[in-house]
């Protein structure tokens, strides 16, 4: 798992290009919660390229958004230059010495997967004060958008990808289950509520194509085997769809509480 975590470093412009923004009623939803403002004190875990932190940055909080990737930080510390109360910093939170003073909120944004499962819950409970808030976006591709789509590209995936169940459709929102289960079985938490929003993104095939070299997987793959892949589904795209694809997404925004004591 560390490696496919670090693959994201390797292309800091194209996964900033590339990988989709947040529903803007899901930012105001966790500003609404966590009551954000200029008081707030943030710590935002494997923030990327800024994709959740420039949101966030506009309610005037101070963010130290801690980064593994020194490229990706790079990218994120220049599209935040005009919010002087947003720190960047490079390190693996795992291993990163927190602060004496307690945060607000701590949030982690289609990022929390990649942390080690036995530091992530414990390591952000003491982050945060009691009664502060732990907010997790967890992100799935469902069925939705292009469905034909979807379906034909699977054989790319069967011919390209060893790895590839056979069959693999994108499951419907209502079949994901709610992402509440860790935080909710954490003896650090309580109130643990989740939220879902959906955004459907159309893309010209170089888009899509530019959002699937972002992914880790694919990114893992042999050079011969994911030039292959690509190929097969951008002719896909533009020979049996027009040039254009939609792409639903659903994002989940799970709160829960730090306990008190």
């Amino acid at each position: 798992m560390a490696a496919l975590r670090e693959t994201f470093n390797q292309d800091a412009e194209l996964y900033d290009r590339a990988r989709p923004r947040y529903p803007p009623a899901l930012v105001a939803e966790l500003a609404r919660v966590a009551a954000l403002g200029p008081d707030s004190r943030v710590l935002e875990i494997g923030p990327g390229t800024g994709q959740l932190t420039l949101p966030l940055a506009e309610s005037g909080c101070r963010i130290t958004a801690v980064e593994l990737g020194d490229a990706m930080a790079a990218v994120a510390r220049r599209r935040l230059r005009d919010h002087p109360r947003v720190e960047v910093r490079v390190a693996e939170f795992e291993s990163w010495p927190l602060p004496e003073e307690p945060f607000d909120l701590v949030v982690c944004a289609t990022a929390f997967h990649w942390i080690d499962p036995e530091v992530r819950m414990v390591k952000a409970a003491r982050a945060l004060r009691p009664g502060g808030r732990l907010a997790l976006v967890l992100t799935e591709h469902v069925a939705g958008g292009t469905e034909e789509f979807f379906a034909r590209v699977q054989s790319c995936y069967e011919r390209w990808d060893p790895d590839t169940p056979p069959g693999l459709r994108p499951r419907p929102a209502s079949e994901i289950p709610a992402g509440t289960a860790e935080p909710a079985g954490s003896p650090h938490f309580e109130q643990v509520t989740a939220a879902r929003f959906t955004q459907d993104i159309t893309y010209s095939s170089d888009q899509y194509i530019d959002v699937l070299r972002t992914y880790s997987n694919h990114r893992a793959l042999e050079e011969r085997a994911r030039r292959g892949l690509l190929a097969c589904v951008r002719n896909l795209v533009d020979n049996g769809f027009g040039g254009s694809v939609t792409k639903r997404y659903l994002h989940e925004l799970v709160i829960a509480t730090r306990v008190a004591g």
